[in-house]
């Protein structure tokens, strides 16, 4: 089982996120992942023919979900991308926790953490979070391609490749996701051989 490390390009594209998601960090009332703004998202996600025509649909669903409708919240997102954003991991999960604990339905919350889990190496917790994460909102995309690295990273090739699919099927250009089921469909095809 390997965990991430500080060379991994997997821990620096996750960093990379954390960092671009504080730019378009944007709070517009009461929102989150039960928006009935996110249901045509969805739909126009899932129309799209190509990345860059469903480039408008994702950005907008993730502002969504990272508007909580409570200003301590949104301080706090703030608080934990800005520390993922300089690697300081301790803070980050730090804002993340008092998240989870003051909106524990909020969806976002625990998709956060689960990243800072993940990069921190602590896998089980990671996965945890990604499954409350389905639980608040089945439809995302982020928290389904996080549990796919996740199980890459303990080795779970079959288990990674399922995570991968069903992030496929939600936002069928999410980008690297079909790289990964390529290179995972081709490497089980070869064990199975």
């Amino acid at each position: 089982m390997r965990s991430p490390t500080d060379d991994d390009p997997l821990r620096r594209v996750m960093v990379w996120i954390a960092a671009a998601a504080t730019l378009s960090f944007a709070t517009v009332g009461l929102a989150n992942q039960n928006d009935p703004r996110l249901g045509p998202l969805f739909e126009r996600l899932k129309a799209a023919p190509n990345a860059e025509a469903a480039a408008p649909e994702e950005q907008a669903i993730w502002r969504i979900w990272h508007e909580s409708g409570s200003a301590e919240i949104d301080a706090l997102m703030v608080r934990g991308l800005r520390a993922m954003g300089t690697r300081d991991l301790p803070a980050a999960l730090a804002a993340f926790d008092e998240m989870v604990r003051r909106a524990p339905e909020f969806a976002e919350a625990w998709n956060k953490r689960a990243t800072v889990n993940y990069l921190m190496g602590r896998l089980p917790e990671s996965i945890a979070d990604i499954d409350r994460t389905l639980a608040l909102e089945p439809r995302h995309f982020g928290a389904l391609s996080g549990l796919g690295l996740v199980r890459l990273a303990e080795g779970e090739e079959e288990k990674a490749l399922d995570a991968f699919d069903r992030a496929l099927a939600v936002h069928p250009n999410l980008a690297g996701a079909d790289t990964h089921i390529r290179a995972l469909r081709e490497k089980l095809r070869g064990r199975r051989i």
